[in-house]
């Protein structure tokens, strides 16, 4: 009988594309059948489609959508990001323990991400060991181990700490570069961060998108660190890169796809800042005028710009209402025509790296963007927007030397 494993992701492209390429992975490479949870409250369009395009792709990797949860008496519209996933994904998993119950086999391992941690008490009663994949850097990983004794010895805000934060058998974290969701030790986004990293230690172990050439510094340092040994961690697996490889192409992206055919070699700039990025209004202006001033081939993604958060389309994606292209400045299309390509929303980015005419990335350092730019040997120009991406940035600037020949997964 294939072994039966169920995966549990939060909410949001960045936690459940990995997750999924990791399903797909035990499914077609390891022999394993796959139940693959899926949290519907609040749901991205573009998540919507993703899921729709993958429901057939094999008997073995069966996805299951959890009851849409009600949260509108614990859910409220000025919570920031973080907050909503946590909030969103307590209420989805309530149900889980009979739908646990009722898988046959019953599954030998339960794998969840960072903002599903809820689920290790439940599994706990059921027998079910749970691993978590940790979606992000090797380097966040770090800090989140170390954050519960940070949180204990540190008093004030860490923003204010007079010199770099020292993780035990690591590289000195600049305090610039802390994620956001740490920079207020009073807001409920850190209260919910430092909950589900302290639940760490109670996974069976934890996987990480990463691999040893990358980041053999740290990755040591969690196997093997006296601190991190104490606290202590769990097995840590780099199972990564993990990525997607490969795309379902629409009609629009092949016309993409068939523009960059027609350009010298290494001669565009792709310009995407993820799935859950926004630009304000005055920054996607000032873009699209430097980039017509360089006078440099580009594909440019465009959202709807927000000027109250840089995350404004992390539950939107994929589903504008109105036309993002409006918010360009006037003309700029017509200027740009055969210079560059304007896409509202959504490219196939994958596709677009590894294409020969490519040549840079202008990336805002999600670490599955800034992976799928490693893995096709694209450079990076940096431009953090929010969570992590800062950290992600400077480290691709301090360890870009060893970040040369990954093995895929898939």
């Amino acid at each position: 009988m294939k072994p039966h494993v169920a995966f549990l992701p939060s909410p949001g492209m960045g936690h459940f594309i990995p997750l999924f390429q990791l399903a797909r992975s035990l499914v077609f490479n390891r022999g394993f059948q796959v139940s693959f949870f899926v949290i519907t409250t609040q749901a991205s369009a573009a998540q919507d489609h993703f899921i729709r395009s993958a429901a057939e792709i094999s008997p073995d990797l069966r996805i299951i959508s959890l009851p849409e949860a009600d949260v509108s008496g614990v859910m409220f519209e000025d919570m920031r990001l973080l907050t909503k996933i946590c909030v969103i994904a307590r209420e989805s998993i309530k149900p889980i323990k009979p739908m646990l119950i009722e898988l046959n086999p019953t599954p030998v391992a339960l794998i969840i991400d960072i903002f599903t941690t809820d689920a290790i008490e439940i599994c706990e009663e059921l027998s079910i060991p749970v691993y978590s994949f940790f979606t992000a850097s090797t380097s966040l990983l770090a800090l989140s181990l170390y954050m519960p004794t940070l949180d204990l010895e540190v008093e004030g805000e860490f923003v204010d700490l007079p010199a770099p934060v020292e993780i035990p058998g690591c590289k000195p974290l600049l305090i610039e570069d802390l994620l956001d969701q740490v920079k207020d030790r009073k807001n409920d986004e850190y209260k919910w961060y430092l909950l589900n990293v302290s639940r760490l230690k109670y996974a069976a172990g934890i996987l990480v998108n990463s691999w040893e050439n990358l980041d053999i510094q740290r990755i040591t340092a969690l196997k093997q660190n006296a601190f991190f040994r104490s606290i202590p961690t769990p097995p840590v697996f780099p199972i990564g890169p993990l990525i997607k490889v490969e795309e379902t192409l629409t009609a629009k992206d092949a016309e993409i796809l068939a523009w960059l055919d027609n350009q010298p070699c290494e001669s565009v700039l792709l310009v995407a800042l993820g799935s859950g990025g926004t630009l304000s209004s005055k920054q996607l202006i000032e873009l699209a005028w430097g980039l017509e001033m360089s006078k440099q081939k580009f594909i440019l993604v465009v959202r709807k710009p927000t000027d109250a958060s840089a995350s404004g389309t992390y539950f939107t994606v994929g589903s504008d209402e109105d036309d993002p292209l409006a918010y360009l400045p006037d003309g700029f299309l017509e200027r740009t025509r055969g210079d560059g390509i304007v896409v509202p929303t959504w490219v196939p980015q994958i596709s677009v790296l590894r294409h020969r005419s490519t040549g840079a990335f202008l990336s805002h350092c999600g670490w599955n963007s800034t992976l799928e730019s490693l893995v096709q040997g694209i450079p990076i120009i940096a431009w953090p927007l929010f969570a992590e991406q800062r950290m992600n940035a400077t480290m691709l600037g301090l360890d870009s030397t060893n970040a040369h020949q990954p093995q895929l997964c898939d």
